[in-house]
């Protein structure tokens, strides 16, 4: 049974503040939340205009950490992002400047706009955490998220994200249109659309951490954990999972690991200290979709794979 999470606590205040601004998409929000408890980067994908950025920015303006933003352009350079090293004419070598990607919250707004090669710029601080530049590992700040944003592939001026860049992301959400109520409200309040600009921070970076430490120790038990290999291994057609309808695709380790981490922070976020399945099926789109070819298939899972 769900408990309620702990009024006293700042999450619940967390919520609140990201849902003033990000009206009539509760779920949303709380599976953002969730991805970032979970250690997961995060991407948005959807038409423009529905609040996308919005979205991102009121994500890092609530968690109390630094960030920086990127807008993804064609002509963006990997050294935009990562930084490059620039000739000191006082110590007679090169110096390291930083890029953007050395902030704890990186917002990559239209990340599809930018080519494949200065996408691929993020792979190694999205999996390690460090940046190499001229054979120097530098390493970013703990922690380190990225949320982007992106268009749908199909539009004009986009390059699409190779699977290697899209299963670093922990989950991949889309907003969608609002309500005919809510955006009556937006209507009504055009100080919403610039509210964002007023936030301010509601974790600070201890509750964050604090917050992932509490989440990890959610415990997990053996009937739910091969619930969760259940699903992975129908999602790669195991003759053995008995689902008749397959997936394309199979799941990663990584997302294995991923999809139990964010189980675990959705039932924190229900104020529980163990998994239910319920909370692996509330991730599961999230976290599976981009991964094996649409919300469709995952459903066909999740409608295929009883729990034992």
């Amino acid at each position: 049974m769900s408990a309620s999470p702990d009024p006293r606590s700042p999450i619940p205040r967390a919520l609140a503040q990201i849902e003033s601004v990000v009206l009539g998409k509760p779920q949303v929000v709380r599976l953002a939340l969730a991805c970032l408890i979970a250690r997961g980067h995060l991407l948005i994908e959807d038409v423009p205009g529905v609040g996308k950025t919005t979205l991102a920015r009121a994500l890092a303006a609530t968690l109390g950490l630094s960030w920086r933003r990127i807008q993804c352009v064609a002509d963006l350079l990997p050294g935009d992002i990562l930084g490059s090293s620039v000739y000191d004419s006082a110590s007679g070598g090169f110096r390291f400047h930083p890029g953007p990607v050395f902030a704890s919250i990186v917002l990559a707004d239209e990340l599809n706009r930018t080519s494949p090669r200065t996408q691929s710029a993020l792979l190694e601080a999205m999996e390690e955490g460090a940046v190499t530049s001229e054979g120097v590992r530098h390493q970013l700040p703990e922690p380190f998220f990225v949320i982007a944003t992106q268009n749908p592939r199909e539009q004009a001026g986009t390059w699409p994200l190779p699977e290697s860049q899209l299963d670093r992301f922990l989950m991949v959400l889309s907003l969608g249109f609002p309500s005919r109520d809510d955006e009556r409200r937006l209507l009504a309040s055009a100080a919403v659309r610039s509210a964002v600009e007023s936030l301010s921070p509601v974790l600070t970076a201890s509750d964050l951490v604090a917050a992932q430490a509490a989440a990890a120790l959610v415990h997990v038990s053996e009937p739910v954990r091969e619930y969760l290999l259940d699903l992975i291994e129908a999602s790669r057609g195991a003759a053995a999972s008995g689902v008749a309808a397959q997936t394309a695709n199979g799941l990663s380790p990584r997302a294995t690991l991923g999809w139990q981490r964010a189980a675990q922070a959705w039932a924190l976020l229900s104020g529980r200290d163990a998994v239910y399945p319920e909370d692996v099926q509330a991730v599961a789109t999230a976290v599976a979709a981009h991964r094996i070819g649409g919300p469709a298939r995952v459903e066909r899972l999740l409608r295929d794979v009883r729990v034992r």
